[in-house]
C-alpha cells in the first residue's frame, strides 16, 4: 500500500541453513506421508509397438477358450459304450427275485414223421429189392440163359432177386449153374465174352465152359466162421475153378510153368476181370485162393477196387 514501507529480509546465513536441514531429517515421518506417493514421482515405461503387443483377452462372457479342433487323423474313434445306462441297470437282485433259477425255454417241437413212413409201411420201404428189370433186359441181350429164384434170407444170408444162371453166349455151359444177383451175372457175362477172345489169341481153341466151384454160399470170408459175411452170402460172388474149350485139354486155375499158353492164358483173363469186377483174388494172393478166380461186386468206398 502507498505509504507503507516494503519488509525486510534478512539474508539467512550458511549456518542457519545446515541446521535447518538436519532438523528437517531428524523429524519422524508419519505413516500417511509416507504412503502418499506422488505418481509423477514413478517414471512410465515408454509405449510398446503394436506388432508386440499381446492379443486381447476373451471377453468374460464367452467363457473359457475352446481348445482348437484336433485333425481328423488323430481323432480316437468314438466310444462304443452305451450312451444312455439305466442308473438301476448295474443293481444287483436282492431277495426272493435273487434266488429264483432262470427257466430255461424247451426247444421247437420237431415235426411229426409222415404217416407213410411208420410203421408197417417203413419197414416195407426199407427191405424193398431193387427194381434189375432192365439188367434182365440186357442179360437176355447178352445171351445168357438164366431163371429167377425165390428170394433168399437165411439168418443174415439175404438175396432179394436171385438168378440162376446155367449158359453164356455162344454156348459156354455153367455145367452146376450159378445163384447170383443179376448185377454180379453180367459182370460175369460180359468177362466171359473177353475170355472167349482171350482163348482164341492165345490158345487157338474156342471156350465151351466154366468150371464153378460155388456162388451163393452163406459163409464168412475164406470160410472162417467168425469173420465177417463174404460176398458169397449175399449171391454176389463167384468162384471160377477152371476153363474147357473145345479140342484141347482143360486149364484149371493154379500157378503155370511161366511162359507157357496156359500161364499166358490165366495171366490175361485174370487181368481182363479187374474191369468188370471190385474184387479179383487168385494164386499169389494168398493161400486160400490158391486154387481159383475169386470175382465178386463188393462196394467200398471212393468206388475202390481190389485186383489182387
Amino acid at each position: 500500500m502507498p505509504g507503507r514501507p516494503p519488509p525486510i529480509r534478512h539474508a539467512a546465513s550458511p549456518l542457519a541453513c545446515g541446521l535447518l536441514a538436519l532438523g528437517l531429517v531428524a523429524m519422524p515421518i508419519s505413516a500417511g506421508h509416507a504412503a502418499e506417493t506422488p505418481t509423477a514421482a514413478v517414471p512410465v515405461p515408454p509405449e510398446r509397438p503394436d506388432t508386440l503387443k499381446p492379443s486381447a483377452p476373451a471377453p468374460a462372457e464367452a467363457g473359457p477358450p475352446v481348445p482348437p479342433t484336433r485333425p481328423a487323423e488323430l481323432t480316437p474313434p468314438a466310444s462304443t459304450a452305451p450312451k444312455d445306462v439305466p442308473k438301476d441297470a448295474a443293481k444287483p437282485v436282492s431277495g426272493a427275485d435273487s434266488a429264483k433259477p432262470e427257466i430255461p425255454t424247451p426247444p421247437p417241437t420237431p415235426p411229426g414223421r409222415p404217416p407213410e413212413l411208420s410203421g408197417q409201411a417203413a419197414l416195407a420201404l426199407k427191405v424193398s429189392p431193387p427194381d434189375d428189370t432192365a439188367c434182365r433186359t440186357r442179360l437176355k441181350r447178352l445171351g445168357v440163359d438164366f431163371e429167377p429164384l425165390p428170394p433168399i434170407a437165411e439168418g443174415q444170408c439175404t438175396a432179394p432177386l436171385p438168378l440162376k444162371v446155367t449158359r453164356f453166349a455162344d454156348g459156354v455151359a455153367l455145367p452146376q449153374g450159378a445163384t447170383l444177383t443179376c448185377r454180379t451175372a453180367e459182370a460175369l457175362a460180359r468177362w466171359v465174352t473177353e475170355v472167349q477172345a482171350e482163348a482164341d489169341r492165345i490158345l487157338k481153341h474156342p471156350l465151351t465152359g466154366l468150371e464153378l466151384g460155388g456162388s451163393y454160399v452163406c459163409r464168412g470170408q475164406n470160410h472162417d466162421l467168425d469173420a465177417k459175411l463174404s460176398e458169397h452170402a449175399f449171391a454176389n460172388a463167384a468162384d471160377i475153378m477152371g476153363f474147357t474149350f473145345a479140342g484141347r485139354a482143360s486149364i484149371p486155375v493154379k500157378t503155370m510153368a511161366e511162359g507157357s499158353d496156359d500161364a499166358q492164358f490165366l495171366a490175361a483173363v485174370r487181368g481182363k476181370a479187374c474191369g468188370f469186377f471190385r474184387t479179383v483174388l487168385g494164386p499169389g494172393t494168398n493161400a486160400a485162393h490158391a486154387n481159383h478166380f475169386h470175382l465178386d461186386e463188393r462196394e467200398r468206398n471212393g468206388g475202390h477196387r481190389l485186383c489182387e
